[in-house]
C-alpha cells in the first residue's frame, strides 16, 4: 500500500501545481406530531429510553440499522433494514490523487491514538503539505474559480448543488477579522459561484424542480465583532448597536438571495422550490439559545413571509440537544402566529466535545439522538408532503451522514413526484464525508435532491476548519475511515 502511495506522490503533487441527537418529550412538545415510533437496531416493541452507561454520539456508518416506519394510526407500514454501503463502488470513480488523499486520511484515523496524535501535530503541518494531501477532499478551494470547478466535479457525480461556507469565523472573539470583507465576498460568491452553477444545471434539465437550491451558509460568529458577547447578550439593550450590526450583515446577504429568487421566478415560473437560500449555521448551545434562535426568527419574518413563493432563509436545529424538539415546537407556533414560514436544516450536532454542559444538554447516547432526529425529521417531511404550500415548514435540509436517516427520508419521498413538499426536501452531507452514502443514494435510489456543504476560503482559514472538523467530529471521521478505508483505497488503486 505504501509503495503505491509513493508512486503516486509526484503525480499528486503535479495535479495541484506543486513540485518535489427522549421520544416521550418529543410527542408532548411538538404540536400535531404523529404517534409513530422510529426504531434503530432492533425490530421489537420499542421503549424510547437512554442508557447512562455509555456516551456514544457518533453514527457508526458501517453498522446495520433497522428502521420501522409507523403509520399515523401506529400500524407498521414499512420495515426496511439498511446496511450502509461499502466504499468500493464510490472509490472506483475517483482519480489517483483523490485516492491518495483518502489513503492519507485512512492512516490518520486508524485508531483513536493515531487520530489524537494527528490533531496535536496538525497545527504545525505546512499549508503546502495540507493542500498536497487532504485539503481538496474537504474544501472547495481558495478562490471563486476553484470553487466553481468543485461545483462542476460535483455535477459529474450527480450532486446537483452546493451549500457554500466562507470559512472565516471568530466565535471566541480573539481574531482581528475584516467583517465587511466577509459580507462582500459572501454576496459575491452567491452571484459569481452559485448563480452560474445553478443556471448551468437548469439549462440541462427538463424538470426545473429536480435541481436543489444553491445555499449560502452564514456563521453568526463571523459577521459581527466580539460575537460571543453579542450573541450572549442579544436581547440586552446595552448591546443594541452590535446586535443591529449582526442583523444588518445577515440581512444584507439574505436579501441578495431573496431578490435573486424573485428575479429567477419570472424566468422559471414552474419552479416550486427556492433558487437560493441563506442558511444560518449553528453555534454552541449558550449562544444558540441566547441569540441565534432569535436572529433566525427576525430573518424568517422578513424574508419568509407566507405571501412569498419560496423561503429565502433557513436556520439550523441541533437534534442531539434534549430540548431541540421543544425549541422547534416553540418556533413553529411563533411562525404560525407571525405569518411567516420556517426554513430548517436539521443536524445532529457538532460541538459534542466542546460543550461545557454536555452531560445536561445532550442526549446521553447515540440512540437518543438518532430517535430524536428521525422523529422530528419524519414529522416535518410528512407535514410538508401533506400540506404543500400551506405547510408552515417552508423548506427542509436533512443534513446527515447517517445512512438510516437518509434512507428514511428517501423512502418517504417515493411516489411523491410533482408535489411542492417533495421539491422542498433536500439531502445534504459535508464535502468529503460519507461519499459512499451519497453515491448509493444517487446511483441506487435515484436521488437527485442532494447537495454538499462546501467550505472555501483562504488556506489558513480552511486549515483551521479542517482542524475543527477533526476536533469536533473526530469520532465520525474515524468511524467513516480508518483501516477499512485504507484497504478499500488499496483495492481501488489495484483496480485502476
Amino acid at each position: 500500500m505504501l509503495s503505491i502511495f509513493n508512486r503516486n506522490m509526484e503525480k499528486s503533487a503535479e495535479s495541484i501545481g506543486l513540485k518535489s441527537n427522549s421520544n416521550n418529550m418529543i410527542r408532548q412538545s411538538v404540536p400535531g406530531i404523529k404517534k409513530y415510533q422510529v426504531t434503530l437496531n432492533k425490530i421489537s416493541r420499542v421503549k424510547f429510553c437512554s442508557s447512562s452507561m455509555t456516551r456514544k454520539y457518533v453514527t457508526q456508518t458501517g453498522a446495520r440499522q433497522t428502521v420501522v416506519i409507523m403509520s399515523k394510526n401506529n400500524v407498521p407500514t414499512q420495515i426496511n433494514e439498511f446496511k450502509t454501503p461499502s466504499s468500493d463502488s464510490h472509490l472506483k470513480s475517483l482519480s489517483s490523487h483523490e485516492l491518495f488523499s483518502l489513503g492519507v486520511i485512512g492512516f490518520a484515523t486508524l485508531n483513536k491514538s493515531m487520530l489524537d496524535l494527528v490533531i496535536k501535530v496538525f497545527p504545525f503541518v505546512p499549508i503546502w503539505l495540507m493542500k498536497l494531501t487532504v485539503s481538496s477532499l474537504y474544501c472547495g478551494g481558495d478562490n471563486f474559480e476553484q470553487v466553481r470547478e468543485t461545483g462542476r466535479r460535483l455535477q459529474e457525480r450527480g450532486i446537483n448543488n452546493m451549500m457554500l461556507s466562507l470559512t472565516i469565523e471568530d466565535a471566541e472573539g480573539v481574531k482581528n477579522i475584516d467583517i465587511d470583507h466577509i459580507v462582500h465576498e459572501t454576496k459575491r460568491s452567491l452571484k459569481e459561484i452559485l448563480k452560474p452553477n445553478l443556471e448551468e444545471l437548469l439549462a440541462k434539465t427538463t424538470d426545473v424542480n429536480s435541481i436543489p437550491p444553491g445555499y449560502i451558509a452564514l456563521k453568526p460568529s463571523a459577521l459581527v465583532s466580539n460575537p460571543h458577547e453579542v450573541l450572549l447578550n442579544f436581547n440586552d439593550p446595552a448591546w443594541n448597536e452590535q446586535r443591529s450590526k449582526l442583523i444588518e450583515n445577515c440581512a444584507a446577504i439574505t436579501e441578495e438571495a431573496f431578490n435573486l429568487n424573485q428575479e429567477l421566478a419570472k424566468k422559471y415560473p414552474a419552479r416550486k422550490t427556492p433558487f437560493f437560500v441563506a442558511t444560518i449555521d449553528a453555534e454552541k448551545y449558550e449562544l444558540q439559545k441566547a441569540g441565534v434562535y432569535e436572529l433566525q426568527r427576525l430573518l424568517f419574518e422578513r424574508f419568509n413571509p407566507k405571501s412569498a413563493p419560496f423561503v429565502s432563509c433557513i436556520g439550523t436545529w441541533q437534534l442531539y440537544l434534549t430540548d431541540s424538539a421543544a425549541d422547534l415546537a416553540k418556533d413553529l407556533k411563533l411562525a404560525e402566529a407571525g405569518g411567516y414560514k420556517l426554513g430548517l436544516k436539521l443536524v445532529r450536532g457538532a460541538y459534542i466535545h466542546s460543550e461545557p454542559k454536555r452531560d445536561i444538554i445532550i442526549f446521553p447516547d447515540q440512540k437518543g439522538t438518532d430517535d430524536n432526529y428521525n422523529t422530528v425529521m419524519k414529522q416535518v417531511i410528512e407535514d410538508l408532503l401533506e400540506k404543500g404550500e400551506n405547510s408552515t415548514y417552508g423548506h427542509l435540509v436533512v443534513a446527515s451522514h447517517n445512512y438510516a436517516s437518509q434512507m428514511m427520508a428517501t423512502k418517504l419521498l417515493e411516489g411523491q413526484d410533482n408535489k411542492i413538499g417533495k421539491s422542498n426536501i433536500i439531502l445534504g452531507q459535508l464535502l468529503g464525508m460519507s461519499d459512499n452514502v451519497t453515491y448509493d443514494l444517487i446511483n441506487n435510489h435515484g436521488a437527485k435532491n442532494i447537495i454538499k456543504y462546501v467550505p472555501w476560503g483562504p488556506p489558513k482559514e480552511t486549515k483551521d476548519y479542517l482542524l475543527r472538523r477533526l476536533q469536533e467530529n473526530g469520532d465520525a471521521v474515524r468511524a467513516d475511515n480508518g483501516w477499512p478505508l485504507v484497504k478499500a483505497v488499496a483495492r481501488a488503486f489495484v483496480g485502476n
